[in-house]
């Protein structure tokens, strides 16, 4: 597979700046690499098997059988405010943004809740086929990070083990998974994530751009087309996620995540 040598730039993007539409800058499959490792890899096509698992989780997630939380960004309260319109309709015009988290869920006294926990998602009944098609396209995208990067298999692996307890596991490398419908995001980082490790980002979309992951410390975008695997070190830098386009009221660009957080001590 063809490998892309990341170098660092300088820029002016700070965290929590909007991420604009661009066009991807890497849209073929590739090894990533960056002072002499191999940090990540992009892969524009899956294994059958994968693919599958993902289609299945993809169709649960779209449907009611799946609790969602909506998510209102600061472009809903805009448009009331420049149309005089009611949040309804301004969420109405713009487009929804739903997220459904699995696996371990960090402790959050400022909600009143001082204890790490598992997503409550695993109790609801209808939403078994999902988790079960997201723990199998979590152990399937393991398999190709064993295959494409060994080293950080076993090293992630190993991490895991040692710092978190079973309950809070998600598949051998992971703590969580996060699926997200239409979510552009602006730049951050995820400083909550183990430090040295990666984050899998497998995408679902149909008529739909962007959505793409922007890492200004590189000047790359990825695309992040469909049946898609894009495998990066969150934690390592900021990024963000360009703004999503529909060109059809039903359309979509959903990514499901698994990554690493650091708190689920032993």
């Amino acid at each position: 597979m063809k490998v892309l040598e990341l170098k660092k730039r300088e820029h002016d993007i700070k965290i929590g700046k909007r991420c604009e539409f661009m066009a991807p800058t890497v849209t073929e499959s590739c090894l990533l690499k960056h002072e002499g490792q191999i940090i990540g890899f992009y892969l524009t096509d899956l294994p059958d098997k994968l693919k599958q698992y993902i289609t299945i989780a993809n169709k649960e997630f779209l449907s009611p059988n799946v609790p969602k939380s909506l998510l209102e960004r600061a472009d809903v309260y805009k448009m009331q405010k420049k149309y005089g319109i009611s949040r309804a309709e301004a969420k109405a015009r713009n487009t929804v943004q739903m997220s459904t988290i699995l696996g371990g869920v960090l402790a959050k006294p400022h909600l009143r809740r001082p204890y790490n926990s598992v997503s409550a998602v695993h109790t609801n009944k209808k939403a078994k086929t999902f988790i079960k098609a997201m723990l199998l396209a979590c152990l399937e995208s393991e398999k190709l990070i064993k295959q494409y990067m060994p080293e950080q298999y076993e090293s992630q692996k190993k991490l895991i083990e040692e710092t978190t307890l079973p309950k809070y596991r998600f598949g051998n490398l992971f703590t969580s998974s996060i699926s997200n419908f239409n979510i552009a995001a602006p730049f951050h980082q995820d400083r909550g994530n183990l430090k040295n490790t990666v984050n899998v980002i497998l995408t679902k979309r149909k008529d739909a751009d962007g959505g793409a992951l922007c890492v200004p410390d590189f000047g790359h975008t990825f695309e992040q087309s469909n049946n898609s695997m894009l495998v990066y070190p969150a934690w390592y830098n900021i990024h963000g996620v360009t703004k999503i386009i529909k060109h059809k009221e039903e359309g979509y660009r959903n990514s499901l995540i698994f990554y690493p957080l650091s708190g689920f001590h032993k």
